[in-house]
């Protein structure tokens, strides 16, 4: 069998493989042969099956298929391979390729509880959120029944798997999904349409080329080796299909993806053409450290000259958890001494340089706490990457450490968007960490849904219309806030130079919202330890202290009838323009 001598090759290559070369020339050698296989029996489908080809085995190659189309996402984040991954999925299942005498062979179930939790990851990647209940519920009764059937056999580890796979749509769930994370070009700005920064502010304009996602925590909800943050935080990295393209690929998939095996052709490329390519993204599950320097120095060494690197790192550190419904200022007049709502080290903002004792004082933790620094990430570590743009996103509360890398950078001002270093509990639940996942993240990443957790409002407490409203009021505000920031004149250039990427800029203008919203959240109202930071300085005109600022937070608290849960400046009233119907909105 021909494809057997390469499949293993391809598969112990690493996602972020220095010899794209090497890869690519074992993928499509792969592929080509796994085409030409399919191709093949379904020619001479009657004469095979004549001379004892089981539908198991044809199943056995469209499943292949499937993992090499899913495994070719991973590694490029191109969401047409994607989609062709689910065309073959949906296609073993619909035809029941493993269902002919499961029962009798072990080694066959298996198959089929690989192949249902692999079309499962596939669908929750796609947000097809009825099929991934669908096949969670035929899981739960595939188990079940081979339990029973083969009584010898301990299915233990598919309980687990069906556990996990419940926790995580637990946390995530429809109300965290209202909207795309994707960037959609339906419901977000167009690029075409995002604001100019001036040249004379920014010397270049980056793209966001690569990007790293990692997390670790204690017991934290994933489906298989992806997070519910790193999950997250890859969605709001792509593009959402949209256009002319994604309503006929809707509509040719539909409930049946029978049609898609047919027309195999590994050359073909299915791609929306109104979507520029998503960035590429190393999704890295508890690496250890070795590993993940590994594969920051690749993206570093292969990155274009007009890219930038995102760097999402979500991890445990030190820090000190607030109790909800606790004291809240008694005064709106300490309002000012939010004015400068963080100590920076970074010489933008007027502070000394980077502080050699923070360097190597605090770290993100990725293993077990007793093992020194082995399993420890220091500001330290990423110091000579440096060289390069970098774009820092730390979720830790240990986050302000790496405020010590600017100022001893080795050419390049990293852009960082920190974390607080503690976490405001919005539930009786006893841990820093949301049931429902960091409440940073879902800050950059769903910025609304953020805010009604904050509130305690769930997805069944909410009218559609008014979310709607809220959802409407909050694009337009962002809006108005890129435009703001693009044609102010105190922008540092480290964040002028990334603005206009569609991913960062958005990044960027959530940040600014979660960093007002808890500013002025009664409960953090004043507490320097709940309130994210930025590294440089986004200017002063973006504080929370600002009326522009305040009116946001407070038109959408009035929305969900809020107000009097946030603290505001002393006369500050609602707009009038902004009192009665918010129909005309703009995008963000």
């Amino acid at each position: 069998m021909q494809p057997t001598r390469n499949s293993p090759k391809i598969r112990e290559l690493p996602y972020y493989h220095r010899n794209r070369h090497e890869y690519d020339a074992y993928f499509y050698k792969v592929f080509k042969v796994y085409t030409q296989l399919w191709k093949f029996q379904q020619e001479n489908r009657q004469k095979l099956v004549d001379a004892g080809l089981r539908r198991s085995e044809i199943g056995e190659i469209a499943s292949r298929i499937a993992q090499l189309y899913l495994g070719q996402y991973m590694r490029t984040s191109e969401a047409s391979y994607l989609s062709e991954a689910y065309i073959f999925y949906e296609a073993i299942l619909s035809r029941e390729y493993f269902k002919e005498g499961m029962f009798q062979d072990l080694s066959l179930a298996n198959k089929q509880l690989r192949f249902i939790s692999r079309f499962l990851m596939v669908c929750l990647l796609l947000n097809r959120r009825e099929m991934v209940q669908q096949l969670l519920h035929q899981l739960k009764v595939l188990v079940d029944e081979c339990k029973r059937t083969f009584q010898e056999t301990d299915f233990k580890e598919w309980k687990l798997v069906i556990q996990e796979i419940g926790r995580f749509l637990k946390a995530d769930t429809a109300f965290m999904n209202i909207r795309p994370l994707r960037y959609s070009i339906v419901l977000d700005c167009h690029p075409d349409s995002l604001p100019h920064v001036s040249t004379l502010v920014a010397r270049r304009s980056l793209r966001l080329r690569d990007a790293i996602l990692s997390s670790y925590h204690h017991n934290e909800v994933k489906v298989s080796e992806l997070t519910l943050d790193t999950f997250r935080m890859l969605q709001s990295l792509e593009w959402e299909p949209s256009g002319s393209f994604y309503q006929s690929n809707v509509a040719r998939n539909g409930q049946n993806g029978a049609s898609g095996p047919s027309r195999i052709n590994y050359s073909q490329e299915i791609a929306d053409p109104t979507l520029p390519h998503n960035p590429r993204k190393a999704v890295l599950y508890r690496p250890s450290v070795t590993h993940f320097l590994a594969v920051l120095a690749t993206v570093c060494e292969e990155l274009p000259s007009d890219g930038v690197i995102l760097i999402y790192l979500s991890a445990s550190g030190h820090g000190i958890l607030l109790p909800a419904g606790s004291g809240m200022p008694c005064d709106a007049t300490s309002l000012s001494t939010l004015a400068c709502p963080s100590d920076r080290l970074n010489p933008s903002c007027g502070q000394s340089k980077g502080d050699d004792s923070s360097l190597h004082a605090s770290c993100l933790h990725f293993g077990t706490h007793g093992n020194g620094g082995i399993n420890s990430i220091y500001p330290s570590d990423l110091v000579p990457f440096t060289r390069r743009p970098l774009f820092l996103v730390i979720d830790c509360d240990s986050s302000e450490a790496f405020e010590a890398i600017n100022g001893i950078q080795k050419g390049e001002t990293a852009a960082m968007l920190l974390s607080s270093s503690s976490s405001y509990q919005t539930s009786d639940v006893g841990s820093s960490r949301q049931p429902c996942g960091s409440l940073f993240t879902i800050f950059l990443t769903a910025p609304l849904q953020a805010f009604c957790l904050l509130l305690s409002i769930s997805g069944t407490d909410i009218d559609t219309d008014t979310y709607n409203k809220a959802e409407k009021l909050l694009s337009s505000s962002l809006s108005d806030w890129g435009s703001t920031l693009a044609t102010s004149d105190t922008i540092d250039p480290v964040w002028a130079q990334v603005l206009t990427d569609p991913f960062l800029g958005r990044l960027i203008l959530r940040f600014i919202f979660c960093r007002a919203v808890l500013s002025l959240y009664a409960p953090t109202f004043n507490k320097k330890d709940f309130i994210p930071k930025c590294v440089p300085c986004l200017p002063a005109s973006f504080l929370p202290t600002t009326a522009a600022c305040q009116i946001v937070i407070l038109q959408i608290a009035h929305i969900f009838a809020a107000s009097t849960k946030f603290i505001f400046s002393e006369g500050l009233v609602l707009p009038e323009s902004r009192q009665g119907d918010t129909e005309s909105m703009s995008c963000s």
